[in-house]
């Protein structure tokens, strides 16, 4: 691994034609039984070799094994009925059919561990795994049982730090948490947000990540964004708030959007995991275009804590395009180490 701008996917990689609908967001399983059980094995093989053959230092599993980053956690969780669905509004943005909690929410199992050891075996690089986080967890779902968000959230934090311990036991280096809702709940995640998310990273060993972005490239969020103007301060909110708390790391949304670069200030002495490559176009970002946003932002975090990455999943893209965005981002993370490396000299 690069010691200096180590490269990294945040989150879901397309699954191959065999295994579900391409290019469909959450696609039900194209196999059953023992062959989907196989199929996602072979796939996060695949998902493994793309990024290291890519030039990928942080190995993730692609999100290979799940349908959806949120609801494939919480079906294996006691309390909530996937039977009795009702429709939410998701961050505001768009409505949803969705299970309901009815009960007392529990995790009797592990959940991701078994696939959390099969990629552990796939790789010596260091590897991450990502989970969602409470406040995002509790947006997708109807509470019929607590009838408050906030408790909700930190029962759904306790379990995650269970989840997590775990995870890290199985050999996981990086523990990924996805808290989209922090770009909008920005009452509740100032009053018990930030603080449910560090009990869900509580005593952990393994770096912590915490990755906040403004979605796929879908209908939904696409017109979400049209209506933010030209500057998304969104992150003026959370940036202070996690630059003091015990999160390793703050993963942000920057190639092609309207995120002000000097948001990132506000994190000064966290690292960075800086979304260099756009998940809402599918042209291919050139290595000088990714090096120059990576570039930009180094006025305002030390490269020693610069870790360039997508900026959000690209399961909803063609398999090619989202490998030659990796090369891209391998290729051009190069560039600047180059220079920095020449300065040094």
């Amino acid at each position: 691994m690069h010691a200096l701008l180590p490269t990294s996917t945040v989150g879901s990689l397309p699954k191959p034609s065999w295994l579900s609908e391409p290019e469909t967001l959450w696609s039900p399983w194209r196999l059953a039984g023992d062959a989907l059980v196989e199929g996602k094995q072979d796939a996060l093989r695949i998902a493994v070799h793309e990024q290291v053959n890519r030039g990928i230092d942080i190995v993730s599993d692609g999100e290979q094994t799940r349908q959806h980053f949120v609801t494939t956690f919480i079906e294996h969780l006691g309390g909530v009925d996937f039977e009795r669905r009702e429709t939410v509004r998701i961050r505001n943005r768009y409505d949803a059919s969705v299970p309901t909690v009815v009960g007392e929410v529990s995790r009797e199992n592990p959940v991701f561990v078994e696939d959390a050891k099969f990629l552990r075996r796939q790789t010596d690089r260091p590897i991450k795994w990502a989970l969602p986080g409470p406040m995002t967890m509790i947006d997708t779902l109807s509470d019929r049982h607590y009838q408050s968000r906030e408790k909700l959230a930190w029962e759904f934090a306790k379990i995650l730090n269970q989840e997590a311990k775990d995870l890290e036991a199985a050999g996981v280096d990086i523990i990924q948490f996805d808290e989209p809702a922090f770009n909008v709940y920005f009452d509740e995640m100032r009053d018990w947000g930030v603080a449910a998310l560090e009990q869900a990273a509580e005593g952990l060993r393994a770096e912590t990540v915490v990755h906040i972005c403004y979605g796929y490239g879908i209908k939904a969020n696409n017109d979400w964004k049209a209506t933010l103007g030209s500057e998304w301060r969104q992150y003026e909110e959370s940036f202070p708030l996690l630059q003091q708390s015990t999160l390793d790391i703050v993963s942000l949304e920057s190639h092609n959007s309207n995120v002000p670069v000097d948001l990132i200030e506000l994190l000064r002495g966290k690292k960075v995991m800086l979304g260099a490559i756009d998940v809402a176009n599918s042209a291919i970002e050139t290595p000088e275009e990714v090096a120059g946003t990576l570039r930009k932002a180094l006025q305002f975090v030390d490269a020693d804590k610069l870790i360039p990455s997508t900026n959000c999943g690209m399961a909803p893209f063609a398999r090619d395009v989202a490998f030659k965005k990796l090369s891209a981002l391998s290729a051009g993370a190069s560039i600047l180490r180059e220079e920095l490396t020449r300065v040094k000299v």
